[in-house]
């Protein structure tokens, strides 16, 4: 049973939802987002709810129910407050900085590595150890924060690297610990 695709999902006053057959677009004061999503599944709206209906209880019409439902409530969440990953740079001499546009990372490399902004997502610098990547697509927020992340993750002995904020890395022992 699908309890994440039986949730009713109340429609904030400022948000506009239009469905053509497959295809759902969400409008809201931070932006516009659209996705097409499978054929099968029933989406409807009345008085500000959403429900989505599946045709069957088959055991892919049940996956496809819930996964319907969370990108739809992802959608709306997104446009209405927006998405924000925050990430921390731990080390000596391991630091980022803006460059324009471009993020500038220094992980103990012999070179920095630039990442190249993403339409629609936003990186913050406050201080030169935090990265903050906010947009409105959760997927791209994500991936943008795991790509920076990928640059240098963190190390298990002494714990150096990119992280998000509030991971906790598991730490190991050296060869002198016994």
């Amino acid at each position: 049973m699908s309890r994440i695709g039986l949730k009713l999902l109340e429609i904030p006053q400022d948000v506009e939802i239009k469905i053509d057959e497959n295809n759902i677009t969400v409008k809201g004061p931070k932006g516009e987002l659209s996705r097409s999503l499978d054929s099968q599944m029933k989406v409807n709206i009345e008085d500000n709810v959403l429900t989505v209906e599946r045709p069957s209880d088959s055991k892919q019409h049940k996956a496809l129910h819930g996964t319907t439902r969370s990108l739809i409530g992802s959608m709306v969440e997104g446009v209405h407050k927006g998405f924000e990953k925050a990430l921390e740079i731990q080390g000596v001499g391991y630091r980022a900085q803006k460059q324009g546009e471009k993020l500038v990372v220094n992980a103990g490399y012999s070179h920095p590595v630039e990442v190249e902004p993403i339409e629609g997502i936003e990186v913050e610098v406050p201080s030169n150890t935090k990265v903050i990547v906010k947009g409105i697509d959760k997927e791209l927020v994500g991936a943008v924060a795991a790509n920076i992340r990928a640059i240098r993750p963190p190390e298990p002995y002494k714990g150096k690297g990119v992280r998000y904020a509030g991971e906790r890395v598991r730490r190991k022992e050296g060869k002198t610990g016994k």
